[in-house]
C-alpha cells in the first residue's frame, strides 16, 4: 500500500502514519457495492469532515489576508473557492482520480474524472491530512494546493461575483448604464422550456446565453459578453 500512495504523498508533501485511513480517502460508495465484505467504509465520512475543515481554513485565511473585505464580500469568495469545479480541478492537478476505488459501471462511467467524484474525494483528503497530522497542516495543504496562484486572482479580478453582477459593474463604471436582458426565443414544453437570451448595453447586443430558466440565461449571456469583451 505504501508504494501505491507514495507518488501522491510526494506530491503533496504530506506523508500519512495510518496507511488505512489514506486508502479510505479514496474508497468511493459505488466500489463497495461490490465488495460488500470489504475492509474499509466509504469515504463519505471523511468528504463531510474534510468540507467542515476545508470551510474553516477558507474562513480564517480570508479574515487574515483581506481585512479591508466586508463579510459579504468574504462569503462570495468562499462560494467561488470551495465550489465543485474548483475542488475537482484541483483533484485532477494532484492525480487523485488515479487512486478512486470504484465499480465497474462507474468507472466505465468515467467516474475517475467525474467533478462531483473529484470534489469530494478532496475534501476526504483534507480531513485525513487533518486527522493523521493536525489542524495546522490542513490549513498549509489547503493553502498550497487551492489558495497559491488562485485566490488573488479571483479576488483582484472579482471572479467571485455572478458575470451578471461583474458585467453590471463593469458597464456602470465605464458607462454608467446598466445592461438590458431580452427574451429572443422561448422553446420546449411548459415544464422544460429552454430560453435564449441576449444582453444589451443601450442599443448594442453584448452577448447570448441559453439556459433552462431565465436567470440561468441571463448568466449565460452575461457570461458571453464579458468572454466577448475580453477578447
Amino acid at each position: 500500500m505504501k508504494n501505491k500512495f507514495s507518488p501522491l504523498e510526494k506530491k503533496i508533501g504530506v506523508t500519512f502514519n495510518d496507511r488505512v485511513l489514506l486508502e479510505n480517502v479514496f474508497i468511493h460508495r459505488s466500489f463497495l457495492n461490490e465488495h460488500k465484505k470489504y475492509h474499509i467504509p466509504s469515504n463519505e465520512k471523511l468528504e463531510f469532515l474534510g468540507d467542515s475543515v476545508l470551510s474553516l481554513v477558507t474562513s480564517i485565511y480570508l479574515y487574515k489576508n483581506y481585512p479591508d473585505l466586508d463579510e459579504g464580500t468574504y462569503t462570495d469568495i468562499k462560494a467561488s473557492i470551495v465550489r465543485t469545479e474548483s475542488l475537482a480541478e484541483v483533484a485532477k492537478k494532484i492525480n487523485l482520480g488515479d487512486y478512486i476505488a470504484l465499480s465497474k459501471g462507474e468507472e466505465q462511467n468515467e467516474g475517475k474524472v467525474n467533478k462531483n467524484i473529484l470534489a469530494d474525494c478532496f475534501e476526504a483528503l483534507v480531513a485525513a491530512v487533518f486527522i493523521d497530522h493536525s489542524f495546522e497542516d490542513a490549513y498549509s495543504f489547503i493553502v498550497e494546493c487551492l489558495f497559491k496562484d488562485t485566490l488573488d486572482h479571483i479576488v483582484k479580478n472579482k471572479l467571485y461575483l455572478s458575470p451578471k453582477s461583474r458585467l453590471q459593474e463593469l458597464l456602470q463604471a465605464e458607462y454608467r448604464v446598466l445592461p438590458t436582458y431580452v427574451i429572443e426565443k422561448e422553446e420546449g414544453p411548459e415544464h422544460k422550456k429552454e430560453f435564449s437570451i441576449a444582453v444589451y448595453c443601450k442599443d448594442k447586443k453584448m452577448g447570448v446565453g441559453f439556459g433552462l430558466s431565465k436567470k440561468e440565461a441571463e448568466e449565460s449571456a452575461a457570461k458571453n459578453a464579458l468572454e466577448l469583451l475580453q477578447k
